[in-house]
């Protein structure tokens, strides 16, 4: 397996040629109204108000193809295909990610501390990390799939 550090310098390999993300550093903001209008039905609901989908409802959770995740809010490149691994959970997840693109905060909802990562770009809700993931970092981002786009590289 690749090194973390290589997987992560490495990401725009795994871009379908031709095609565009936006991996800006500049905050990408629309109010409640633009993200409702942009984001359809539970993706709203992820995104924008930190619901989760049900297990086992994403289609991604079992893409296999070689490319490129980036948030369904903004575009921002999140994850690429040799970050996932099948955690047996029902929802797509990732041991690392693509640096920078990720923030974290503490989350206390379900009466213990969790830690909810979001698009560091658009602030969208994406899932939360777990300390039990697979080598080389041992954690799990576990991510709802309608808070994903997934970009293959062959371009299908």
């Amino acid at each position: 397996m690749d090194t973390v550090e290589k997987l992560q310098r490495e990401w725009r390999e795994y871009l379908a040629p031709g095609a565009e993300v936006n991996d800006g550093n500049e905050p990408f903001e629309l109010s409640d109204d633009a993200w409702r209008a942009r984001l359809e039905g539970d993706a709203y609901q992820v995104l924008r108000r930190e619901a989760t989908e049900w297990a086992g409802s994403s289609p991604l959770n079992a893409e296999k193809r070689r490319g490129l995740f980036v948030c369904a809010g903004c575009g921002a490149p999140l994850f690429t295909s040799a970050m996932k691994f099948d955690s047996g959970t029902g929802w797509p997840s990732f041991f690392t990610s693509v640096p920078g693109a990720l923030g974290t905060k503490v989350d206390r909802k379900l009466f213990m501390k969790r830690t909810e990562y979001h698009c560091a770009r658009c602030g969208g809700h994406h899932g939360h990390v777990f300390e039990d993931g697979p080598a080389p970092t041992g954690l799990r981002y576990c991510n709802n799939g309608v808070a994903l786009r997934f970009i293959a590289r062959d371009g299908r």
